[in-house]
């Protein structure tokens, strides 16, 4: 099964040059087949506390995720082998070392791609978790829309109590931004200051085949939701297939714009490149019953609150990118 990678699908940008000397493939395809982590084992066994917070944060409420019979949603596959902010110290060095030969010949920008998971068992609380990573493959030089780079994938092979559970695949692009993409993504410096380096711009979302009329909707200021048309049922983020009822058939409807402030983060740091914190990363929930995460503006990041109702609004971040925010609503934040 094909899982939109999301809490995980984040950008690092920086304004390098492609390398002007590619690497060696046969330096780069050494590592297919190393090991990334081996006998890794969970952090905490399959538990009822982090299928609940996982289910109230994705709107799920399908009736086998709850009781005394429960089981996990089986898109938590990952979610059991993170190693959180610690790190897990069983990881081994291929994976440092082939991000920094990567790094060192310039291709110091990452982009998660994709995810697949395969699932082959179901996990239950009280599941111990123990698995194996390995780097599976690494593209030749590729040329993208972002800058040229190569594709790392890394395969996972879970187990719950010595049983086979799950193949997890993580995909993500090892990149050097093009100059020309660069330019475009930041704004001139002052003609009084020419010396002063521009701001880097904010990076762009990975449009792909199942998002892609989604970011077409923004484009054009309407917020889409899509709609299995078999079931009814309403689904954010934009997925290829119904999580209900398998259905691969939908619409969309267009969100009110209304919602209220349902979880909230303040960020403070670590600073990334064109962004000012502190400001306020919110999780939404809509009119319609569907959330999403998106920037809070409009009122002070300090009194955010959850309940706080807002508004859609649409910002925009140069002649070409537009991004949905929400707006604290006029006499909301109290």
């Amino acid at each position: 099964m094909s899982v939109v990678a999301q809490e995980e699908q984040v950008t690092a940008a920086r304004t390098t040059r492609a390398p002007e000397t590619p690497l060696p493939y046969e330096r780069l395809k050494a590592f297919e087949g190393q090991p990334a982590a081996t006998a890794a084992v969970g952090k905490d066994p399959v538990n009822a506390p982090m299928i609940r917070h996982w289910c109230e944060a994705m709107g799920d409420a399908n009736p086998a995720y709850q009781g005394p019979d429960a089981i996990a949603p089986p898109t938590m596959l990952q979610a059991w082998t993170m190693g959180g902010l610690s790190g897990h110290t069983d990881r081994s060095g291929a994976f440092d070392a082939l991000f920094a030969l990567l790094d060192g010949a310039g291709y110091t920008s990452v982009v998660a791609t994709d995810c697949e998971q395969e699932y082959l068992r179901p996990l239950r609380p009280g599941d111990e978790i123990t698995f194996d990573a390995v780097i599976e493959a690494v593209s030749e030089r590729k040329t993208t829309k972002l800058g040229v780079g190569h594709f790392v994938t890394t395969r996972m092979d879970v187990r719950a109590d010595g049983e086979p559970a799950g193949t997890h695949r993580f995909r993500i692009l090892k990149y050097a931004p093009h100059a020309a993409h660069a330019r475009e993504t930041q704004p001139a410096p002052a003609a009084s200051a020419p010396s002063t380096p521009p701001a880097p711009g904010r990076p762009r979302p990975v449009i792909n085949r199942d998002n892609a009329g989604f970011w077409a909707g923004v484009a054009g200021h309407r917020l889409l939701i899509q709609r299995c048309t078999e079931c009814r049922t309403l689904r954010f983020p934009w997925l290829p297939g119904c999580s209900r009822c398998g259905s691969p058939e939908w619409d969309t409807v267009e969100a009110s714009g209304a919602g209220t402030v349902f979880s909230y983060v303040v960020l403070h740091h670590p600073p990334f490149p064109a962004f000012d914190p502190p400001y306020a990363v919110g999780l939404i929930e809509l009119a319609e019953g569907v959330r999403m995460v998106s920037n809070i503006v409009g009122v002070p990041h300090d009194r955010v609150r959850i309940g706080l109702p807002v508004r859609l609004d649409f910002q925009r971040v140069d002649e070409e990118f537009v991004l949905p925010v929400f707006r604290a609503a006029a006499g909301g934040e109290g």
